[in-house]
């Protein structure tokens, strides 16, 4: 039996995020969320306090640093 499984019949999660989603587009804002979505931490108090005080010292290119 093979351990190998066609792309096609895994899970989503299993595949890679599509390029179109992974970089920002210029002249949108970019929310706290993000940032935290963007660096692979989980939503909480603690690391939305961390992206705010990332984008007020970084702006808006904080998020294009963490992305590819």
């Amino acid at each position: 039996m093979s351990t190998s499984e066609p792309a096609a019949s895994r899970p989503p999660e299993d595949r890679a995020t599509p390029d179109r989603l992974l970089h920002a587009r210029t002249g949108t804002d970019v929310s706290p969320e993000d940032l935290v979505l963007a660096s692979g931490k989980d939503l909480n108090p603690h690391t939305l306090e961390w992206a705010k005080r990332k984008l007020a010292a970084e702006g808006p290119a904080a998020l294009e640093r963490l992305l590819p």
